[in-house]
């Protein structure tokens, strides 16, 4: 039977006088007086069919605690279940049993069952201290990086040299004539290798082996997907036909990827993030946008969900030059906002987005520094590319580079 905590790990936990190992313990700290999550975590992981009955196994608190390892320190899985087994900080953070590690298989099992939403109700915690002890109060509203989902790749026969050639003759080919016939080759070897896997899995059909039945559920999963990448291509390119975005599979591992354009930058896949901080760098909120909305029109929905959160609108707040609309800032003193700085001005007068030219330039400028707070996020925590498969896991990626962001963030803030 799986514990939420870990009743007694050791008397004696040992955390390094390093700043690593003081950020841990402060962290620990904190978790510490947060019993309610460690609740969610066990039902997550009871969700995902864990049995009550049988060896205990990792514990919710240590599951949780893993988890934010792993998202602070940007680990695999593999380093990770090492470091759990060498630091005697990351054990003492992690609370594990005496003499017992985790191996990497039971960290991924784990820790990939915790859900999105359970670490946004982290996060709504963790900020809920930080007001309380006065540290954050205030909220700009910010647009955050594009996260690329990245897995590997499953072919049945190898026809890697051939499309990597075709590919590349397209990239540097002049000409439309010459670019279709190309697409015509590389949709005729794409159409072969499906027959073939087509064909395999009909005379697989009747073998009743586990992985030839893994292997069918997959070729079953990835076959409709390969045939709408041939219907767009001939859409696209030998039909001329222009195909809505929202119509296009940018990627047969993860289908729910969107195409990200913004402005005249390098073309993305993933989705679209749209991050509240506050004065503190804390993340408020974040939201995972589906397709590329443009960046104005999220402008209000984003104050409404921090009024929402808080019960009160923000006293002034600062926002990108994507978000600035006379619209957007008429909504915004329409709910309580005092004082609207745009980075960019777009035609509107600062007398009419605050009450006075200096009070722009701070806002202005906080709004800049909050760029090195966002590129933190990115670099350090994970959420410049998602490592995890599926839009859930997605989602439950990006929510656990927030959480652990903030509680790393909240730990140095916080006076010792």
């Amino acid at each position: 039977m799986r514990q939420e905590r870990t009743i007694q790990a050791t008397i004696f936990e040992v955390f390094a006088q390093h700043e690593i190992g003081c950020e841990l313990k402060a962290m620990s700290q904190w978790l510490d007086g947060q019993r309610q999550l460690t609740s969610l975590v066990a039902g997550d992981l009871r969700r995902q069919g864990v049995r009550d009955t049988g060896r205990r196994g990792l514990a919710a608190e240590s599951v949780l605690r893993c988890a934010l390892l792993k998202q602070q320190r940007q680990l695999s899985y593999e380093e990770l279940a090492f470091h759990l087994e060498d630091s005697a900080s990351f054990r003492a953070f992690a609370r594990l049993p005496l003499r017992w590690s985790p191996k990497k298989s039971v960290l991924h099992q784990t820790i990939a069952a915790i859900r999105a939403a359970t670490w946004e109700a982290i996060n709504q915690a963790l900020l809920a201290s930080a007001q309380q002890d006065r540290l954050e109060s205030g909220a700009t509203v910010l647009q955050g990086g594009e996260a690329l989902p990245g897995t590997p790749t499953v072919q049945w026969r190898d026809r890697r040299r051939l499309a990597k050639k075709r590919a590349r003759a397209i990239e540097y080919s002049r000409g439309q004539d010459k670019k279709r016939q190309l697409y015509r080759e590389l949709i005729a070897a794409t159409e072969a290798s499906r027959g073939e896997l087509q064909a395999m899995a009909a005379r697989l059909a009747e073998a009743a082996e586990i992985a030839t039945e893994h292997w069918r559920a997959e070729v079953a999963h990835y076959l409709p997907l390969i045939a709408r990448v041939i219907v767009q291509t001939r859409r696209r390119v030998l039909d001329g036909e222009i195909v809505p975005a929202s119509e296009k599979l940018v990627s047969l591992f993860e289908p729910h990827a969107d195409i990200i354009v913004k402005g005249g930058r390098q073309v993305q896949y993933g989705h679209k993030l749209n991050l509240t901080t506050g004065k503190s760098g804390l993340i408020l909120d974040v939201v995972i946008e589906t397709g590329n909305p443009a960046d104005a029109e999220r402008f209000v929905s984003m104050l409404d969900r921090h009024i929402a959160r808080t019960g009160a609108p923000p006293r002034q707040t600062a926002a990108d030059g994507g978000y600035a609309s006379r619209a957007n800032l008429a909504a915004a003193k329409a709910r309580g906002v005092a004082d609207v700085a745009f980075h960019k001005k777009c035609g509107i007068a600062i007398t009419e987005m605050v009450k006075s030219p200096w009070v722009y330039r701070r806002l202005r400028n906080f709004r800049a520094g909050i760029e090195a707070a966002i590129s933190c996020f990115k670099r350090a925590y994970g959420a410049a590319r998602c490592t995890w498969r599926g839009l859930d896991h997605f989602k439950a990626y990006i929510w656990s580079a927030v959480v652990a962001h903030n509680l790393v963030l909240f730990a140095r803030l916080k006076p010792a």
